[in-house]
């Protein structure tokens, strides 16, 4: 997928947005996204490969990452392949000046080495990287369009939800160390509601997209209807 040149959002109109959603991670975790030394290595990647290639060395910091890991990777990877894509759309790739996409990648490897010392936290870790896939997973129309600007606001805002419930999980699993209890992750209220605002943002762009490609489709079928010549006058 590729930015439509039609598509003309300067970065200063989410800059605020992601800049809310940076400083309240380093409000809940003590950890900046952009400083991070996982960021600095994740400035270099130029694929989903290369990105995951760094977080699964987060992973294996888990004792189940051999025998159940991989189900967790698995949603992992499903998520950061449809974030990649989309930081394709908003044109910023891995490493640009408004660096959502690498945020959130840095944002899930300091979760998963959060979460190392935790008990039960892989299976709380599955399940919610399980649903937010979920959501993102009906993005996937977005390899074969190119979003408008009110497209791009609205996977901006996505981004920025999956941040801030990156937040939310490793401020818990940052308390449990010091904790008898671990607390689950999904039924949580401030993870359930970050998750229905997630869930009606990718709802809202599937709509856009939708309306997109339908828009796309009859111009199509416009311009291949034939000519039809002028009556003769009698």
């Amino acid at each position: 997928m590729s930015s439509s040149s039609q598509t003309s959002v300067s970065s200063s109109q989410f800059e605020s947005i992601i800049s809310a959603v940076l400083n309240e991670f380093k409000e809940k975790t003590g950890k900046n996204l952009l400083d991070d030394w996982l960021a600095k290595e994740l400035q270099s990647c130029d694929s989903v490969e290369a990105v995951m290639d760094i977080i699964q060395g987060q992973a294996r910091a888990f004792d189940k990452f051999m025998t159940g890991g991989s189900k967790l990777m698995k949603w992992v990877r499903s998520s950061v392949h449809v974030l990649y894509t989309i930081s394709a759309a908003l044109g910023d790739g891995v490493g640009a000046a408004v660096p959502s996409a690498k945020a959130v990648f840095t944002g899930i490897g300091i979760l998963l080495a959060a979460a190392k010392d935790v008990r039960a936290s892989h299976d709380a870790l599955v399940d919610l990287f399980e649903r937010i896939q979920f959501f993102l997973k009906r993005l996937g129309v977005h390899t074969r369009i190119s979003p408008t600007k009110e497209m791009v606001e609205i996977l901006v805002k996505i981004m920025a939800e999956v941040i801030s419930i990156l937040s939310i999980a490793t401020k818990e699993m940052q308390q449990s160390k010091t904790n008898i209890y671990f607390r689950k992750l999904l039924g949580r209220t401030d993870i359930e509601d970050a998750l229905k605002k997630l869930d009606g943002l990718t709802q809202e762009e599937v709509r856009m997209a939708i309306a997109q490609v339908l828009q796309g489709v009859n111009e199509l079928k416009d311009g291949a209807e034939p000519h039809q010549p002028a009556p003769t006058p009698r």
